[in-house]
């Protein structure tokens, strides 16, 4: 059994990789920014991410490098990775915002974009798996398969004749319908509405783990603290810089499907120093695996050389997941965040190819 766990850990990995970066990430495209003696991206690689001089060097030749950033507990997972693309950065911003490409990746079984405000009919589609119904019928908190705060828990056994035909078309419609209130909550109050998932012995409060997490990134507030305060302080952090949209998608990462809400973020400088634009990819809730996530990627122009006309990536992936701790959970951890560094560097390199094939 442990070992069937380890080969579906290994299919998470790859396909977490290749499905997020092209759209559940954060994508910003900039100018030449020279901080001291040292230009950017590199003071960036070298405060930030610790890399060695050969590494940079690997990075300016072409080479797609990923590498595993400590984390300061188990369940954390951070991996850096950058490519040096010759092309433009917004042939790269296309390619991660094809929503249509993304439908025909093996691990996307469905995206849709809500509506501004966020109706019913967006929802179509967004359904439970037969197994995540059967086990919401005797949910209770500290033991439930599906990521949930106590009160849906309660709300969905009461909410449901489980004794009914129709029983798992009742579930579903009851859950599209949470997923409207628990969007128009946030929609109004933010992290603190998402509320506390206690499927497991250990509460996990979402705003908190989030805040958690996005602190790991001490880069995000130097180089766009206007991004970074609007992921903190959403809605009051509103600026005329920033726009927002919400999507929902259910994906395979391996263990089994999971439905996943999600708040896309764009970003527009104004000044020559500031990015040109960024998108940003908060998660909101995953029924599965996650209990928060957030992906960043940064397009910085190069400068460094004469004869280069391209860009490089960089991107830097975060989040905290249960069931990493303890003796096979940190053996988990290790094959998963093994295989996330190198399907990461695999997709960055294929990345590299597929865009300067279209330049060319």
């Amino acid at each position: 059994m442990f070992q069937f766990l380890l080969r579906k850990w290994r299919r998470h990995a790859k396909t977490q990789v290749a499905g997020v970066l092209l759209f559940v990430s954060m994508a910003s495209c900039a100018g030449p920014i020279a901080i001291g003696q040292e230009a950017e991206p590199y003071k960036f690689f070298h405060e930030y991410v610790g890399l060695k001089d050969d590494q940079i060097q690997q990075i300016r030749q072409g080479k797609a490098i990923a590498k595993v950033i400590e984390s300061r507990t188990a369940d954390e997972i951070f991996v850096f990775g950058a490519v040096y693309i010759e092309g433009n950065p917004e042939s790269y911003l296309k390619m991660v915002s094809d929503v249509d490409a993304l439908r025909k990746l093996p691990s996307y079984l469905a995206i849709k974009k809500f509506s501004d405000p966020p109706q019913a009919s967006d929802l179509e589609g967004f359904t439970l798996e037969k197994d995540d119904v059967k086990d919401l019928k005797n949910c209770k908190p500290g033991h439930c398969d599906v990521q949930l705060p106590s009160e849906s828990m309660e709300e969905f056994q009461k909410g449901v004749n489980w004794s009914a035909p129709d029983a798992a078309d009742q579930a579903n419609r009851l859950g599209q319908k949470m997923v409207l209130e628990a969007l128009a909550r946030y929609r109004e109050g933010g992290n603190a509405a998402l509320g506390t998932y206690r499927d497991k012995n250990h509460p996990a409060d979402v705003g908190e783990t989030f805040k958690s997490l996005l602190s790991r990134s001490k880069a995000l507030p130097v180089y766009l603290p206007d991004l970074n305060r609007y992921l903190l302080d959403y809605p009051e952090g509103k600026s005329d810089k920033i726009e927002s949209q919400f999507y929902w998608e259910k994906v395979n990462f391996g263990l089994k499907p999971t439905l996943r809400i999600v708040q896309a973020i764009v970003y527009r400088g104004q000044r020559p120093n500031e990015p040109v634009y960024a998108v940003a990819i908060k998660q909101l809730y995953s029924s599965h695996y996650f209990e928060t996530a957030l992906d960043l990627t940064v397009c910085v122009k190069a400068t460094d050389n004469p004869k280069q006309h391209g860009f490089y990536v960089i991107t830097l992936k975060g989040s905290q997941q249960a069931g990493l701790t303890g003796f096979k959970g940190g053996i988990v951890r290790k094959v998963a965040v093994d295989k996330t560094r190198s399907s990461l560097e695999k997709v960055l390199a294929s990345t590299k190819q597929k865009l300067e094939a279209q330049t060319n």
